[in-house]
């Protein structure tokens, strides 16, 4: 897939823009947005991404626009996990509902940054060690099966329950001087003469340091999918844009999803499958089947990859709130 460096700079400065103008209407008027301008603008970011990949399958082909559609569906359903773990940091931070906006604003910036980094990285280890697909595709099994173990069931109550500041987190409380109460969104005041950080600047840390497991997972799984560093970064950039009103839109229903780490495990084990299938048929290990290609392993079509990730989704969406129904009318 040729992109011309001119499609790589609107790309990139379309991101920039939209990030720009979040920061500064948001900065300037932070709030809690009513669930139509929510919905207004999730419909936007959503529609735009069903565009750019219409775009791309009449400029590019069939080929990259299936590509482009399986890799944003899976870094919108792993993003949408990582929004519920913004929700269960905000709710032990105790961040006002008004300032939530602006917290999420920072940890989606940091998330495209983290992304951005990985992207390129990933990139350059494909370009460089074909075996690094077996490295991908053992990760994300052995992220699969720690999902997997989380259980069935109301899991994310008991995540919410069990979540712990990280060691970064907590050095922080323990040597910068901060304050008890927000100031607006502000990361740092001057009290009693002295420059101290707000509970805001805990929160960005806590969501950063989030976003860096989160971006662990995310690459390698697209990558699985797409090796076209360009597809990569324009699915994470849709994937993340929209994550903001999504909070806010259907916060309720995220705590309804009980079966998502479950289905995100099946997800990232068949990508994951998926990685080390395509490496064997194109190994180049001096010790496995002497450094020649495994013909046998079959190389898993985008359409099917496709095909299975939308049934996986739709599988899992649709148990989970047949499940909290089921539960509902038990206690009523």
């Amino acid at each position: 897939m040729h992109v011309s460096p001119l499609v790589w700079a609107l790309t990139l400065g379309g991101a920039v823009l939209f990030l720009l103008v979040d920061v500064f209407v948001i900065g300037r008027r932070p709030h809690e947005p009513s669930m139509r301008e929510a919905a207004t603008h999730l419909a936007f970011f959503i529609g735009a991404a069903v565009l750019f990949g219409i775009a791309v399958l009449y400029f590019s082909g069939h080929r990259y626009g299936t590509e482009f559609y399986a890799g944003w569906l899976t870094e919108y359903s792993l993003s949408i996990d990582n929004l519920f773990v913004f929700l269960i940091i905000m709710t032990k931070l105790q961040v006002p509902r008004h300032l939530q906006q602006s917290a999420l604003l920072i940890g989606i910036v940091l998330a495209l940054v983290l992304r951005g980094v990985f992207i390129a990285v990933g990139a350059a280890a494909i370009n460089t060690f074909s075996w690094v697909f077996y490295l991908f595709g053992a990760f994300l099994v052995y992220t699969a099966f720690k999902l997997a173990k989380e259980g069935i069931g109301n899991e994310q109550a008991e995540e919410s329950a069990d979540y712990e500041e990280g060691r970064l987190v907590r050095w922080l409380r323990r040597r910068v001087p901060s304050t008890d109460e927000y100031v607006d969104s502000r990361i740092t005041v001057r009290q009693d003469g002295k420059r101290r950080i707000t509970p805001m600047a805990i929160v960005i840390v806590a969501l950063g340091t989030t976003d860096l497991l989160f971006a662990l997972d995310s690459i390698p799984a697209i990558y699985g999918l797409t090796r076209e560093p360009y597809l990569v970064l324009s699915a994470n950039l849709f994937a993340l844009m929209g994550l903001r009103q999504l909070y806010f839109l259907i916060g309720g229903l995220l705590k309804k999803l009980i079966y998502l780490s479950l289905g995100l495990s099946v997800l990232l084990a068949f990508i994951g499958v998926k990685l080390v299938l395509h490496a064997l048929h194109e190994n180049t290990l001096p010790f496995l089947n002497g450094g020649q290609h495994v013909e046998w392993a079959p190389d898993i079509p985008i359409w099917l990859s496709l095909v299975v990730i939308l049934g996986i989704l739709a599988t899992t969406t649709v148990l989970s709130l047949a499940k909290t129904a089921r539960d509902a009318r038990s206690v009523s």
